[in-house]
């Protein structure tokens, strides 16, 4: 697999590096305008919404609900665990404990999910932790790019199994979404469209097909093990978070756990495109305007259960986490402890990546 940068010549590269810096620029500000825009929208789809009738429908969600908010929130982060281990199955990788993938994971998804656009980030913090144990850089990008695949994988299949099953459930957002989206003819068109991208990745698996090459993306397909974990693991964390915002609406009017996955999608898609920090502000927007008549102040509740399962507790939990194994790794050095076992080496194949590129990439972030 060859570098991206190094094609065309130390022109093309210099003209990508440019490129690079000025879109590490823009994106941030593209976010903050996306907070303040969404946030201006919300402001205008919520008025004459009380802060005490928000409080009033936050506090009569029973206690049963809040419990089962809180069991989707551990699916939802055992998945993303789940995503890291079947990475490093890829990789060949075995002596690293359960316990340490799925701290691991859970610090890196909580910190990225706050700071970044969910699983797309993170890489650095999985450089430092796998890393020590005997990981090499090639060997974490492959991983991170594997979990970003799986993801990705997940919200193709769910994608089109909501918009097959529920095509006119997005009509709300005219205006917001794109047509081919909101009008259900296409809307059932696209779900059997991304349903197929998921078979035709099966199938490869499978039958052990030649990579699929579309200009510089190159899907590399799995061994048959992989990409069944993949496909039971890929649905999983969105199935959880949507199911937290599920739980924590009234069951009186609710209108059912599809229709809240899908409007929950649209929803977590449109928050990942905009680049705004943890989807503020797009995220509420979207999923207020998208669903059916319900009562606003309980729909805003559901939300902040959300926010605060999903986001702000795994986030405070997480800083505790990194002070504790940053004092250990200090601990340990000062001990003179020898380094963990050497993994074996990585196979540079990983769905649309360029594993050198990215080593490259992580090597020279400060840590």
């Amino acid at each position: 697999m060859h570098s991206i940068v190094g094609q065309g010549g130390p022109e093309r590269g210099a003209r990508l590096s440019t490129m690079k810096k000025i879109s590490e620029f823009i994106w941030p500000i593209i976010g903050l305008c996306a907070v303040i825009g969404s946030g201006y929208l919300l402001y205008r789809e919520l008025a004459g919404i009380s802060i005490a009738e928000i409080k009033g429908s936050f506090a009569a969600i029973p206690l049963h609900r809040f419990l089962l908010a809180a069991v989707a929130t551990l699916v939802a982060y055992a998945a993303l665990a789940w995503y890291d281990r079947i990475a490093l199955l890829h990789l060949g990788v075995r002596h690293i404990s359960w316990v340490f993938v799925s701290l691991c994971s859970f610090t890196t998804y909580a910190l990225s999910h706050n700071i970044g656009a969910s699983v797309f980030s993170g890489a650095v913090v999985r450089y430092r932790a796998y890393t020590a144990k005997g990981l090499s850089a090639a060997q974490v990008a492959v991983l991170v790019a594997l979990c970003s695949f799986t993801f990705g994988l997940g919200t193709i299949l769910l994608g089109g199994f909501v918009l097959v099953t529920l095509p006119d459930t997005l009509t709300r957002l005219n205006g917001y979404l794109p047509a081919l989206l909101t009008d259900p003819a296409t809307a059932r068109i696209l779900g059997v469209v991304l349903l197929g991208v998921v078979a035709l990745y099966v199938v490869g698996s499978l039958l052990h097909l030649k990579p699929l090459t579309i200009r510089s993306f190159k899907l590399e397909y799995p061994r048959p093990r992989i990409m069944i974990r993949q496909i039971i693991a890929a649905p999983l964390e969105l199935l959880g978070a949507a199911g937290i915002i599920y739980f924590a609406l009234p069951e009186v009017g609710n209108p059912g756990f599809l229709v809240v996955l899908a409007v929950f999608l649209a929803s977590f898609s449109a928050a990942l495109v905009s680049n705004a920090p943890g989807g503020l502000g797009v995220f509420e927007l979207v999923f207020v305007v998208a669903m059916p008549d319900m009562a606003r102040p309980s729909i805003i509740a559901a939300l902040l259960v959300f926010r605060l399962f999903y986001f702000w507790l795994p986030f405070l939990i997480s800083v505790v986490v990194v002070l504790l194994y940053e004092r250990n790794r200090l601990a340990s050095a000062l001990r003179g402890q020898a380094p963990g076992p050497v993994p074996p080496e990585a196979p540079f194949t990983a769905p649309g990546l360029d594993a050198h590129q990215i080593e490259r990439r992580m090597e020279k972030k400060p840590v």
